[in-house]
């Protein structure tokens, strides 16, 4: 079996420019909060501060299933949030430490280390107040990760064009050339002609264009939609003309047009709203992730990633949809040697097909 080698350390731009593709595994928040070391609802990921270990962990896994990036817990680590938890006075530290955890894993694995700021949760961006105060939350967090070094910085979750314009603006400002990748969260709705608006009542791939007018490096979506919803926005975006490499980040959960977005979905058997803690009889499959990436492939995305939800299997299977086997790839399943389903001589057969005989006998009586 080869394995997937990452063929720099040279830089995001230089990857996408050359037509290579770049896999980046997210979903850091979620992870941490099935396993008991985040809370839901302030979502911020103390976990940097309290289990230092499991972070640089979880990094070390997702690079082993083939994540070309090494994202820092930055997430909500930003002062609003911060201090909606009480504690704004480790603002600091837990970015330094969470840029620190994965510069480590960068560096011993030869990953791009990558920076990031993410939607405040702030509203009323007309107010020239708002704007000011975004604006310092964005160069507290990306001024620590240009001193630490990162190799871009990514934007993201935005559901108004007008924080990502911020954020990309901050960037501009701050980053010191350091690329960017921006992606707006698509929460959208209808206007009267179906076109697809954002939460600002702007058009999604005039936001998109707006974006790169701005000077963002990599632009898309992310969050928020399964895959089947992202691609449908996705191709809208792809056939409008924008001329930089395209982001695709969703949630490895089954939205629909009825439910497009995680936050609407509900339970088949309650219809009760499932977000957030609920979302496990949502999630995806490994083959819709599967189908997802050569997809993205097909339509010659070249940024390609799972948010929230997301596990190093299903960040390993989208790997494995563009070609690629990464080091998890060696613990890939071989069903041919499975005790009822497995067809290899070397299978105890009889056995094998009783079973199965008996499993399928099952199946048609219930």
């Amino acid at each position: 079996m080869h394995f997937w080698v990452p063929s720099y350390r040279y830089g995001l731009l230089d990857r996408l420019h050359s037509g290579e593709k770049v896999v980046v595994a997210e979903g850091y928040l979620f992870n941490f909060e099935r396993r008991g070391y985040l809370q839901a609802g302030p979502f911020v990921p103390t976990v940097v501060l309290d289990h230092p270990e499991l972070v640089r962990q979880l990094h070390e896994e997702f690079v082993r299933a083939g994540s070309d990036v090494v994202q820092a817990l930055t997430y909500y680590t930003h002062r609003e949030k911060m201090a909606l938890v009480d504690r704004e006075i480790d603002l600091e530290r837990i970015n330094r430490d969470a840029l620190r955890i994965a510069k480590g894993v960068a560096e011993k694995s030869n990953t791009l280390l990558a920076g990031n700021i993410c939607n405040t949760s702030l509203h009323d961006f007309e107010d020239p107040a708002v704007r000011e105060k975004v604006k310092h939350m964005f160069k507290e967090q990306i001024e620590l990760a240009v001193e630490e070094g990162v190799d871009y910085i990514i934007a993201e979750t935005f559901t108004t064009l007008a924080e990502a314009m911020l954020a990309v603006e901050a960037i501009k400002g701050y980053g010191k050339g350091i690329p960017s990748v921006v992606t707006i969260t698509a929460h959208l709705h209808d206007d009267e002609q179906k076109r697809k608006l954002t939460v600002d009542n702007v058009e999604i791939t005039e936001a998109i264009k707006k974006l790169e007018s701005a000077g963002a490096d990599v632009v898309g979506l992310n969050c928020a939609n399964g895959p089947d919803t992202i691609l449908s926005y996705m191709e809208l975006i792809k056939n409008s003309g924008v001329k930089v490499p395209l982001a695709c980040v969703p949630v490895p959960y089954r939205t629909t047009p009825k439910e497009p977005t995680f936050m609407l979905l509900t339970d088949p058997v309650t219809g009760e709203f499932v977000f957030p803690t609920n979302l496990d009889c949502a999630l995806c499959t490994r083959d819709d992730i599967y189908k997802f990436g050569r997809r993205c492939d097909e339509l010659g995305i070249s940024y390609i990633g799972l948010c929230c939800g997301n596990a190093a299997a299903y960040t390993r299977t989208l790997c494995e949809s563009i070609g690629r086997k990464p080091p998890a790839s060696k613990y890939s399943p071989r069903m041919e040697v499975h005790c009822l389903f497995g067809k290899d001589e070397r299978v105890f057969k009889n056995h094998s097909k009783q079973s199965l005989e008996n499993i399928v006998a099952r199946k048609g009586k219930i």
